[in-house]
């Protein structure tokens, strides 16, 4: 076999290639293809001979770690779906994710099955529960448990027939209603996603990424598909500070690092030592747009390294990316659709935007996943069936809520969320403009805007910052510098300044949503 169709095909095919090249490396152990790829397959038949069904679903909550590598890709093999739960949720919350997707097996740590043992017994579906380490767990485990080595060196049965539109993976994700989402995708999404985003980020055999972000994360789990597609080897990271991420940049000879911007924030402030320059080859931003400072000290402190500024949907992993030879034209661009996609920015009534006219990202082609587990009404709202010339069969692309522009050029600009708008004054005002602003300072270290009812202005614009290092502006000295960059109507009313960091939701990000709900519950008299 020479090309990969299924998810765990990236690592075979690399086997065949490089059968003794280092695959994953890490605090919790390294495997090369060779052995990746047997313990995957071994596994993948363990899950069979254990009487998971095809496309039945396996959780995995476990830190970044070779078993965890192993569970996702043996699953994929086995024609069963994984799903990966962030191991920064707490009990309550991997209990709803494993119940609302009907969870058979449970991919777990010793110490983590411990705080599970009560909502394990509200899980009907599960059956298998298989633990990493030594079980300490009680007889209240309601279902057999098996430990992980001894599980993987059992399987030698068979495995289900599976195809390129098999469901593989569901991905949780923030919900608008607070519980999260689960966005269905197909091993189809997952290894066109692989090959387009190492094409244009050049990744080849000798490369070295860095794992930091949530492998429950779209953009995160994109570390290990690009690097298995490429034959690279990818270093987990479960890091606690930025400078653990400086030190494994430095240690681990890394040649790429993906990251979201409250990370690059945090490590820009950071002395970078030189021969991080030498070899890191790329730094790629997703999960929002990059601020122009963070970015300036980015290539300040590694100018060799190419920067990919990038815009993704996890319900379509991964939608455009800016080359690095457009940043310096145009920094504050998300850039054009990756290869293998089309991206569309339509008015309401589903017609094409013209140049500069705000309009709906919406993302067609072969990354477009297979819709919101269990939920027909907002797959409905998300995935609408579009009309292209020459279409026998409906095609159905993700409308992404998310709200661009694009130049002359067909260059697209993020504007801001629908549902994150700020309506204040008669206009709607981005986050995002008012947050970059905010940077543009150097006065704040992280920022984050939103708006709270306002009985004249409809809604007022609230800031939450942290101090930059090194500066001492207060509150007033911060909305006086934003009235040198903006316009009236979209200088903060209010800014509350803290000692940081600000709160992230699950996969990294600075959580407005969570910032605004604190805020909205304070008397009006402490706000105004």
């Amino acid at each position: 076999m020479n090309e990969s169709f299924l998810l765990h095909e990236l690592v075979t095919v690399s086997a065949e290639r490089e059968p003794h090249a280092t695959a994953v490396a890490g605090a919790f152990g390294n495997a090369d293809y060779e052995t990746l790829a047997m313990d995957i397959s071994r596994f993948g038949a363990a899950l069979v001979d254990a009487g998971i069904d095809r496309h039945e679903r396996m959780g995995i909550y476990l830190e970044k770690r070779l078993e965890t590598v192993i569970a996702m890709f043996g699953a994929a093999a086995a024609g069963a779906a994984f799903v990966p739960l962030n191991p920064v949720l707490k009990a309550p919350q991997v209990g709803f994710i494993m119940r609302d997707c009907n969870v058979r097996a449970l991919v777990t740590s010793a110490e983590r099955l411990v705080t599970l043992e009560h909502e394990l017994r509200d899980c009907p579906d599960l059956r298998h529960v298989i633990v990493v380490g030594a079980n300490q767990s009680s007889s209240a485990i309601p279902v057999p448990v098996h430990a992980f080595d001894r599980f993987v060196e059992a399987g030698r049965g068979r495995r289900h027939r599976v195809i390129d539109t098999d469901v593989v993976a569901i991905l949780y994700t923030s919900g608008s209603t607070g519980k999260p989402k689960g966005v269905v995708l197909s091993h189809r999404n997952m290894v066109a996603g692989a090959k387009s985003v190492a094409s244009y980020l050049d990744n080849v055999a000798s490369d070295s990424l860095l794992a930091v972000l949530p492998l429950s994360f779209d953009a995160g789990f994109s570390q290990l598909t690009t690097a298995f597609h490429a034959g690279a080897r990818v270093v987990l990271l479960n890091h606690l500070l930025p400078r653990d991420v400086i030190a494994a940049l430095r240690n681990e000879r890394i040649t790429g690092l993906t990251a979201v911007p409250p990370l690059y924030i945090q490590l820009a402030e950071l002395d970078w030592p030189a021969e991080i320059g030498e070899h890191l080859r790329y730094f790629a931003n997703t999960g929002g747009r990059m601020p122009l400072e963070t970015l300036r000290r980015l290539r300040a402190r590694v100018p060799k390294a190419k920067p990919f500024l990038m815009y993704g949907l996890t319900e379509a992993f991964r939608s455009t990316y800016l080359p690095p030879g457009e940043v310096d034209r145009r920094p504050d661009s998300i850039g054009k659709a990756i290869p293998n996609a089309e991206i569309l920015v339509l008015r309401e009534d589903g017609t094409p935007c013209a140049p500069n006219e705000p309009g709906e990202l919406v993302h067609r082609g072969a990354l477009v996943g297979l819709g919101y587990w269990n939920d027909p009404a907002k797959t409905a709202e998300r995935y609408k069936r579009i009309e292209r010339a020459g279409l026998m069969l409906p095609e159905y692309a993700v409308f992404s809520g998310d709200t661009v522009r694009t130049d002359e050029e067909g260059y697209l600009y993020f504007i801001g969320r629908r549902d994150e708008m700020i309506k204040t004054s008669g206009y709607r005002v981005s986050p995002t403009e008012i947050e970059e602003a905010l940077y543009s300072t150097q006065l704040v270290g992280e920022a984050a805007a939103f708006g709270i009812e306002h009985p004249v202005l409809g809604q007022s614009i609230i800031v939450i910052a942290t101090r930059a290092a090194g500066a001492e502006a207060d509150a007033r000295t911060i909305i006086a510098a934003c009235r040198e960059r903006l316009p009236g109507y979209m200088v903060p009313s209010h800014v509350e300044l803290r000692a940081g960091p600000l709160p992230r939701n699950a996969n990294g990000k600075i959580d407005r949503k969570r910032l605004a709900g604190e805020f909205a519950e304070r008397p009006r008299a402490t706000i105004e």
